[in-house]
């Protein structure tokens, strides 16, 4: 790219269908906006909110592209589609949120494209022409800086990077559909897809996705199974709930909360951990959050000598008093 031309930014909008796009979407959108033109390409047909939203963000491009009866749930289809959207466009950057099933297609995209591939960048800067990412490796506990080198970069980014944030001017949002020829692979063939049922809070709010969540409350095996505390801090807090391999294997909580090392890895802003130890299983998993909180009554567990503020006591009587006064606080702010 060279110093006077504007580098064309193409960024995956998933699940467009949907009512909204997702805050790590947005987030993308806003790192986007900052190292070029945006381009936003969906696999489906964008709902009016979705459209709404990329406007707010200052989109005027919106590719739809066009697979035909191709699955493209499988990821190497949806790659074909992204890659060929890259091409129309003549992106400089293929942007992707971090999810599992997108580090996936981000790979497939950077082998079609012979693009140079980040995975869960929390920054991404211009640096003389060339695309340098920021990442945190080795379970939160170095930071380093990797420069793509070719001409066509492609990257994911982890959620809660960064704050999302409308444009200074709106977008357009007008479709465009791109027609795409893309099939699977042979001998690869999509049998069964299942939709895991999301959590809700007591009135059927959804809580947030725990990968994705900005502040993420997790209980462990000092919980003796009563996850009530947890989960009625976490709905004061519009937070997800976590939890750790002990909890899941004594069955007191599914396997899609449990956060480590075999479990999911998370970036929250705010990670409260209560009744959790600390092993190194699941400190892998969220020790990359900016901010950690500790209920425990063990004052030299891992977990708080490791956290920026301990609460040392009960987490059955402290996290029922924080929600009570979260409550409070944001029912006096309402009024005020």
């Amino acid at each position: 790219m060279t110093e006077t031309s504007v580098r064309t930014v193409l960024v995956l909008v998933e699940n467009t269908a949907d009512a909204a796009l997702r805050s790590p979407a947005l987030e993308a959108l806003t790192l986007a906006r900052t190292l070029g033109e945006v381009v936003a390409l969906t696999l489906t047909e964008p709902s009016r909110q979705a459209l709404d939203q990329l406007a707010e963000a200052g989109v005027d491009r919106v590719l739809q592209a066009d697979l035909g009866d191709a699955p493209r749930e499988i990821p190497v289809v949806a790659a074909a589609a992204v890659a060929a959207a890259a091409e129309h466009v003549r992106a400089a950057l293929v942007l992707l949120t971090s999810s599992f099933v997108n580090k996936e297609i981000a790979a497939h995209t950077a082998w079609r494209t012979g693009a140079g591939l980040l995975i869960d960048v929390t920054s991404l800067a211009d640096d003389g022409g060339r695309l340098v990412g920021g990442k945190r490796v080795f379970a939160g506990t170095w930071d380093t800086e990797c420069a793509i080198t070719t001409d066509v970069a492609v990257a994911t980014l982890r959620p809660n990077a960064l704050a999302a944030e409308p444009a200074a001017a709106p977008g357009a949002a007008v479709v465009e559909r791109l027609p795409v020829t893309a099939a699977a692979p042979a001998r690869l063939e999509l049998l069964e897809r299942v939709v895991h049922e999301v959590s809700a809070d007591a009135s059927g709010v959804v809580r947030p996705a725990l990968a994705e969540a900005a502040i993420v409350v997790a209980g462990g095996r000092g919980t003796a199974g009563d996850f009530g505390p947890v989960e009625d801090l976490a709905d004061a807090l519009g937070a997800a709930i976590g939890t750790t391999r002990d909890a899941v294997d004594e069955g007191w909580i599914g396997h899609d909360a449990q956060v480590g090392q075999t479990g999911v890895t998370i970036a929250p802003r705010v990670y409260i951990g209560a009744g959790i130890s600390g092993a190194p299983h699941h400190h892998g998993g969220m020790q990359a959050a900016r901010t950690i909180i500790a209920v425990n009554t063990d004052s030299e567990a891992p977990l708080v000598e490791i956290s920026d503020f301990a609460v040392i006591g009960d987490m059955h009587e402290i996290l029922p008093a924080a929600a009570a006064a979260i409550r409070e606080h944001r029912d006096a702010t309402a009024l005020s």
